[in-house]
């Protein structure tokens, strides 16, 4: 089947997956100042609502900024409106983009070339909470992501390190066939984390609000995940195309800030040994008009 998350795979996810659904519990964010909230910026902000809530992601540019210009494309010319989540796996993610509903469907535009990986510099709004040996973890505002640690910044030609998006909860993707350069219009979201996901799929987002929805669609009991009767988005449209009195908006907590540094220490020690990047649930405070 086109465009799919590894078919093959995906019966071995279910398998796992119950390994990866065993979540921490909640760490109660600190109380932070009107200072250290983060506004998402209306060009970045992708509101999709389905008949089962409103689900608000936050756009990555820096990350992939071929696949965020195909979403903002796409969301602003209507595409994504009443389309199926047709393919839904528990423990797993949620895919949709598909105008056929059948996971062989696509838009009639080119498909995309990969953006697996991304280059980070100095000015790249990055927070780091962890360092393995040899790499770093951390956000990219509201995404996770790994890198290689600064000090390496002086040793390559553009003065920049390798970086990648995590595929924790909440986390965008794109779907694909075989071919890493075939994704175009289908776009999945993640339920739980799964990290084998890590580098093979184009990451371009993450849910800020609403990934209750996400994990409140309907899914498949088989393997392949193909939902009979499945939910639907009912709109999908950039904050910044929507009318004023349409547009949401949403404040996520700033990770450069001395609050959010005080919350991953306390995911951290209440983790410890078990500790994941994909622990760390950014507060967010959501305003605005109600779903379509």
């Amino acid at each position: 089947m086109r465009f799919s998350i590894g078919l093959a795979a995906a019966s071995v996810l279910i398998l796992a997956g119950s390994a990866w659904a065993q979540e921490a519990t909640p760490v109660a964010a600190p109380a932070a100042s009107a200072s250290e909230w983060r506004a998402v910026a209306p060009e970045n902000l992708l509101v999709i609502d389905t008949n089962k809530g409103r689900i608000l992601v936050e756009l990555a540019p820096e990350v992939a900024p071929g696949h965020v210009e195909r979403i903002r494309l796409l969301a602003g010319r209507g595409f994504f409106d009443n389309l199926l989540w047709h393919r839904v796996i528990d423990q797993f993610m949620a895919q949709t983009g598909d105008p056929l509903g059948t996971g062989e469907g696509q838009s009639p535009y080119p498909d995309l070339k990969a953006e697996f990986t991304f280059r980070r510099d100095s000015q790249t709004p990055f927070t780091a909470v962890a360092a393995p040996a040899g790499a770093v973890l951390g956000f990219l505002h509201s995404l996770p992501v790994q890198t290689q640690p600064d000090a390496y910044m002086a040793t390559t030609a553009d003065k920049k390190v390798h970086a990648w998006g995590l595929y924790c909860p909440g986390v965008a993707g794109m779907a694909r066939d075989e071919a890493p350069d075939s994704a175009n219009s289908q776009f999945f979201l993640m339920r739980q984390p799964y990290p084998s996901l890590d580098k093979r799929y184009t990451i371009w987002g993450r849910v800020v609000s609403g990934l209750d929805v996400v994990r409140a669609l309907k899914f498949s009991p088989k393997p392949d995940g193909i939902v009979a009767e499945p939910d639907r988005m009912t709109r999908v449209r950039v904050a910044s195309d929507l009318p004023e009195a349409e547009r949401p908006t949403a404040r996520v907590l700033d990770t450069a800030s001395s609050q959010f540094r005080a919350l991953a220490e306390a995911v951290r020690q209440a983790r410890g040994a078990d500790f994941s990047v994909c622990d760390i649930d950014l507060p967010v405070q959501v305003a605005g008009a109600p779903a379509a």
